[in-house]
């Protein structure tokens, strides 16, 4: 259920939200509702605790300090692909 919320704003801040909004094809609601959403959903991921079996995977692997994936990865598939 939607309902009306009144804002105070920067003059700049609206004109440059509104015309980020046009150029989006966004409104500047959904926009505002957009971006208030994503912060209590980041609020929201920090109250998440982490479960038991990947509390207990934790530090299973180790790798060395001079690890390099891309490296690593280049090499695998100049080695795949010969």
């Amino acid at each position: 259920m939607d309902k009306k919320l009144t804002l105070s704003l920067n003059d700049n801040i609206i004109e440059t939200a509104k015309h980020y909004a046009k150029s989006n094809n966004i409104s500047l609601s959904k926009l505002i509702e957009s971006y208030l959403g994503s912060l209590t959903k980041k609020e929201q991921k920090k109250e998440n605790q982490i479960t038991p079996l990947v509390e207990s995977l934790s530090g299973v692997i180790s790798i060395d300090d001079d690890f390099d994936v891309k490296d690593d990865y280049t090499q695998y598939l100049i080695e795949k692909y010969k």
